[in-house]
């Protein structure tokens, strides 16, 4: 079984397909979806956490880049400066998934709990925290 957290990038002519549901039906893979911002007529984008078994999933990565879907794992997204950061803690008790978080008084991040929510990027003073998502 195989799980992981990944970035579509959807082009415009697949904005309004059914493509996550083919990917379930066809390929029998679990999602959830962490983030989505697609309009018709405009490049889509969404965060994903996909799963299923082996084959399955490879099937199912092979399916989206045939479509033209650009696929990137998550931890590309969400970058984390440490030479600009601080260990404030600010952004510590606002991550929702603890992404951030404390260790020996310094601040660590986990970029396979992150889910690119971006309230972290917002927050921090001292720009420490990048999202690379709508690069």
């Amino acid at each position: 079984m195989k799980t992981e957290r990944i970035v579509l990038h959807f082009p415009k002519e697949l904005a309004d397909k059914p493509v996550v549901v083919n990917l379930v039906k066809k390929f029998n893979l679990d999602f959830n979806i962490l983030k989505a911002t697609i309009t018709p007529d405009e490049e889509g984008l969404m965060v994903l956490e996909l799963s299923g078994e082996d084959d399955n999933f490879k099937k199912g990565i092979e399916y989206l880049k045939d479509l033209g879907v650009e696929i990137q794992p998550l931890s590309q997204d969400v970058v984390w400066l440490e030479d600009k950061c601080v260990h404030c803690g600010y952004c510590v008790s606002y991550c929702p998934t603890k992404a951030l978080y404390r260790e020996d008084y310094l601040v660590r991040f986990d970029s396979q709990k992150c889910t690119a929510c971006g309230i972290c990027v917002e927050l921090c003073p001292y720009n420490a925290m990048e999202i690379k998502i709508f690069v």
